[in-house]
């Protein structure tokens, strides 16, 4: 039997539908936090970042701030993203099958509250960033522009894709100059890589909804690519690896670009497993293999911690 507000596409028996106060819940969703994969995958690149920064620099034990600020950072400014996202999305919402459950089609709450909310989000995001030094909080304050627009680039481009990418994968650089390193040319590729792992994953996720969407208007690359997806996620397979393989090759030396490499190699390999696996008309095994990319992800942030600390 389905809980009363419980998000169609939350993860069953998540703990905001079992565990959290009632009057929290309908603000949880709008954060996203019953469906807590999109936390991960902000969260992970700035993981990268940092993890890369160390082992081109000097490990320092204000990285473990860093690394907490960046976990709790993602938590608030995703959820502050997500709400944006819902409110200005409601109408679209409400003619999809899958997010017409979410908060505001769903009348949990009103958009004036969800606008409350992400104010509320935003300014506790502030107090983390305004911790991690000058650079970072002019990169922070920089990310809310393409966080800003990218709710509106599936009426105006077959791309969005893209814009989420610029928007998830700023961390990479966030936290590379929280660690105090001047950006070059070795972050901005592992930010690339970010960006085609963004296009890999999130056209993935778009398979759910493209019959709902070509009949609402919305545009995506699962919907431009449509049955060539497969030759495309390949290209985005290939572009990411191929980046963060530069991004850790300019970047390490000895031991430690040899761990990075086999990272790499790992994290392609997960994305080989997923194609192998992708039926695209199927969605709930679109949404699966989605979910996935936490894992994916953090197999190179695990490997590139390793580089950092041999």
């Amino acid at each position: 039997m389905t809980q009363f507000g419980q998000v169609a596409d939350a993860v069953p028996g998540n703990w905001v539908d079992r565990l959290a106060p009632e009057w929290t819940r309908p603000y949880l969703r709008l954060s996203r936090a019953d469906r807590p994969v999109g936390t991960w995958l902000l969260l992970i690149p700035c993981w990268w970042g940092l993890a890369l920064a160390m082992g081109a620099g000097v490990p320092m034990w204000f990285d473990l701030w860093i690394a907490v600020a960046c976990a709790i950072g993602a938590v608030l400014m995703r959820g502050a993203g997500c709400t944006w996202n819902d409110i200005t999305d409601r109408d679209f919402d409400g003619a999809v099958a899958r997010t017409r459950s979410r908060p505001i089609p769903s009348g949990q709450v009103t958009t004036r509250q969800a606008a409350v909310w992400m104010v509320i989000q935003i300014a506790l995001a502030a107090v983390i960033l305004f911790s991690l030094g000058l650079p970072a909080i002019v990169l922070g304050i920089m990310a809310l522009v393409p966080v800003a627009i990218y709710p509106f680039a599936k009426r105006f481009t077959w791309w969005p894709q893209v814009f989420l990418g610029i928007a998830f994968n700023w961390g990479v650089l966030l936290a590379w100059a929280a660690h105090g390193r001047t950006l070059g040319v070795s972050v901005l590729c592992l930010y690339l890589a970010g960006i085609a792992w963004t296009l890999f994953y999130d056209t993935i996720y778009a398979h759910q909804d493209k019959e709902d969407d070509a009949l609402i208007g919305v545009k995506s690359t699962a919907r431009l690519f449509g049955n060539d997806t497969r030759e495309w996620l390949i290209g985005f397979l290939v572009a990411a690896s191929l980046l963060a393989a530069m991004a850790v090759t300019i970047s390490l030396r000895g031991a430690p670009l040899l761990i990075a490499l086999a990272g790499v190699l790992a994290f392609a390999l997960h994305m080989v497993w997923q194609l192998r696996r992708l039926e695209i008309d199927d969605p709930d095994l679109c949404l699966k293999l989605f979910r996935s990319n936490r894992d994916a992800g953090l197999i190179l942030a695990l490997f590139l911690a390793g580089a950092a600390i041999v």
